[in-house]
């Protein structure tokens, strides 16, 4: 069977996967954005689809004036006797906690302060029960910190014991993103080192008690691609799932990056994939595969390299999910699960019902590149090419007056095009805010009535248009050229993590904002096109 990874592409990081029955169910960090946690559905684990979000209520996610790539980091998904359980932390207020549902697509509870150090807990729930949290930071005795685990009663939060230290990994930097599983005789525990760059790994070790000592496996790490002439890179960050047919597999995250750039950089974020587990007798790793027994270590893909078109034949059959459809006419009065807002939303800027078929956007003193909540609702760009569009009805009051499309990476690095006005007259324009920078690099008068605004991205490039033609509302780009106002160019390198930083990818925003005033008029959008375009080299 033949499956194309990344399984969920665009900034899907950290996933973290469970089974109940022949239903798979996981989540992925969201750090800044809300709602906080999107979680998918799979049947076969390679076709996803998304069923709504763990922390979809502010009281559960605060959010106010997070920093870029804080917020929510590393959750970690359970189920036990009938309820799901998520715990993570949101290191920009409060920590530690936990969540839970009886439906995987909510409603979730309130969130339950769980008093552990560190980042990336993790819930195990042993046969008779027993609930262990693990997490990173756990002082090690030496000065040193590492990995740690108490047993924990998963109902209140709170620890049942001190947590204890018991293991630092192989020597790599930052040991995070443990998980600990039962499984024979043998508690293993799976963790990422190296930190999440070019030298990421994933390692694991295994004792006969949740308290150690623990032994590491002897072909450790596991996984990475460092060093390796590959299209994926920074793999790390993973957890283990058996399939209903008794085989396993393992998910993690990793990094597409553009062939033609040098030094590699990445845009789209770090994103989720799938490789088939076996389990070998021997100390090398790749002879003697069998599934676990009680002297097992885990072995990935057979030891080879992780491929963006995988052929496993213990895949399950596919089970795929109707297309998401490549155009929201804002028709419907609840926002499609795609749409995420920038920290916690001014929910009355936005409206699915004051111009019926319409999203409204009112925009406010809030600047794109402030540290707050400015008038912003985007989805995250999952192709490298690909064509973003939007119809917009805006007649700015005065200059300050802006409303349009957005490719962000956070809040100093992005570029927007937008209409707004200039010398008195409506105009299209392009701003790039690159670091320091802030420069418009282009600046062309509209004609009157609703204006389309295009960006189609390559792996290379982002190009930049207006269409003034306001009958001219086909998702797919006139071959002649109809009413087109080019806005030129900007490449893709400045928006990357390697140019920008942090832990996120490019998101495609609306937004409308009155550069430090409330804005007089209202930014008007009849509908929104996400069209991936054709890769040869996906």
């Amino acid at each position: 069977m033949n499956y194309t990874n990344p399984i969920i592409p665009g900034f899907y990081p950290d996933p973290s996967i469970c089974r109940v029955g022949e239903d798979y169910y996981l989540v992925t960090s969201s750090f800044e954005y809300f709602p906080g946690v999107p979680i998918f559905h799979s049947r076969d684990l390679y076709n996803w689809r998304q069923i709504g979000y763990v922390l979809n209520r502010p009281a559960q996610l605060p959010l106010d004036k997070s920093p870029i790539s804080c917020g929510i980091f590393a959750p970690t998904l359970r189920y036990h006797a009938g309820r799901f359980y998520m715990i993570t932390t949101n290191v920009s207020f409060g920590g530690n906690f936990l969540v839970t549902a009886t439906d995987p697509a909510g409603p979730w509870s309130a969130p339950v302060a769980v008093d552990s150090p560190g980042i990336d807990p993790s819930l195990t729930f042993d046969g008779d029960g027993t609930c262990y949290i693990t997490g990173n930071w756990c002082d090690d005795g030496r000065g040193g910190k590492g990995i740690g685990v108490a047993r924990i009663d998963a109902a209140s939060g709170k620890l049942l014991e001190p947590m204890r230290f018991i293991w630092s990994g192989t020597g790599g930097q930052h040991a995070e993103g443990p998980h600990l599983y039962h499984i024979g005789r043998w508690w293993y525990l799976l963790i990422a080192e190296g930190g999440t760059e070019l030298c990421h790994m994933i390692t694991i070790a295994r004792s006969e008690s949740p308290y150690g000592p623990f032994e590491s496996c002897p072909h450790n790490p596991i996984l990475t691609h460092r060093s390796l002439p590959s299209r994926i890179h920074s793999i790390g960050h993973s957890d283990l799932v058996q399939d209903h047919r008794g085989n396993w597999w393992m998910v993690f995250l990793g990094t597409r990056h553009s062939l033609f750039m040098y030094p590699t950089r990445h845009h789209l974020g770090r994103e989720t994939f799938l490789a088939p587990v076996t389990w070998t007798n021997g100390d090398s790793g790749v002879t003697e595969v069998t599934r676990p027994t009680d002297l097992g270590w885990p072995v990935i893909n057979a030891g080879r390299p992780i491929e963006l078109q995988m052929d496993v034949p213990a895949a399950l059959p596919a089970h795929p999910f109707p297309p998401t459809p490549t155009r929201d006419d804002f028709d419907s009065p609840q926002y499609a699960m795609s749409w995420n807002w920038l920290r916690n939303p001014v929910i009355e800027n936005y409206s699915l019902t004051q111009r019926p078929g319409w999203l409204t956007l009112k925009g406010s003193a809030v600047t794109p590149d402030a540290e707050d909540s400015p008038t912003l609702i985007c989805r995250r760009q999952q192709h490298f090419n690909c064509r973003a569009a939007a119809l917009l009805d805006f007649v700015p009051a005065a200059e300050n007056e802006e409303a349009g499309v957005s490719v962000r990476m956070n809040d100093r690095h992005h570029y927007d095009l937008a209409v707004t006005m200039r010398g008195g007259k409506r105009c299209a324009i392009v701003r790039q805010r690159i670091g320091d920078i802030f420069q418009e690099t282009a600046c062309q008068p509209l004609p009157d009535g609703p204006v389309e605004l295009s960006i189609e991205a390559t792996r290379d490039t982002y190009s930049f248009a207006a269409h003034g033609d306001p009958l001219r509302v086909s998702p797919c780009h006139p071959e002649d050229g109809k009413g087109v106002i080019p806005l030129g160019k900007a490449s893709t390198a400045y928006l990357t993590s390697e140019a920008a930083g942090g832990f996120t990818g490019v998101m495609i925003a609306l937004y409308a904002t009155g550069w430090g005033k409330p804005c007089t008029a209202t930014a008007a959008f009849d509908w929104f096109d996400y069209i991936p375009l054709p890769d040869d080299e996906r």
